[in-house]
């Protein structure tokens, strides 16, 4: 078993999901953002693990679940805070967002017996998941973030290293308002697609 990693925003108004709005107001992205993150932890929760961390930017709120540890975000770029709490660990890690809801036990089951790394590719070019059996910082600090070829840079830099690499599922993170609707199509019984259905009923009256 692996140490199980969520990197993530407080669910807050303006500070997260703000690629939402419009069509959704400040207050409607972070309850959709809150959705989002209670799906992945409550998938986190259910998955074996050696130990379950948030590393979060800001402060927890009653949609933590029992089981999930709490350590704040290290300073600077994704890419140093990424590799801040895979410096954190000892022994195997799975990395992942609060972007992709619709993440399941199964996905996240790893084992490392025969690979040094999986890699989760997301539709936007970027990664939703990164497994290391030796979670080495400088394999992630210093890889351009946010970019339509972050994924590519991120998964080169693993085989440079000489990194025997899995490829995990390729999922869509949510980042806009058609996103989410694909998204809760995915995953229709999680609490972001309930939240979303709210929203949009909420919409059309």
């Amino acid at each position: 078993m692996c140490t199980l990693l969520v990197i993530a925003k407080e669910p807050r108004p303006g500070r997260v999901k703000t690629r939402l709005t419009p069509p959704f107001t400040p207050h409607e992205a972070a309850a959709l953002a809150e959705a989002a993150l209670v799906d992945t932890l409550l998938a986190v929760a259910s998955t074996p693990a050696r130990r379950r961390v948030l590393v979060l930017d800001g402060a927890p709120g009653p949609w933590l679940p029992p089981g999930v540890d709490v350590v704040p975000q290290g300073a600077g770029g994704l890419d140093e805070r990424l590799a801040v709490a895979l410096a954190g660990c000892t022994g195997p890690a799975l990395l992942i967002g609060m972007d992709t809801p619709q993440v399941t036990p199964e996905l996240l089951t790893v084992d490392f017996a025969a690979c040094d790394a999986y890699f989760g590719p997301a539709e936007d070019g970027g990664f939703w998941a990164l497994g290391l059996a030796v979670p080495d910082p400088d394999l992630v600090r210093g890889v351009p973030m946010s970019t339509d070829t972050t994924g590519a840079a991120q998964r080169e830099r693993l085989t440079a290293a000489g990194l025997l690499v899995r490829d995990l599922p390729r999922l869509r993170d949510v980042d806009t308002a058609y996103d989410a609707g694909l998204v809760a199509a995915a995953a229709p019984r999680g609490r972001f697609a309930a939240e979303l259905a709210r929203l949009e009923a909420g919409a059309r009256r």
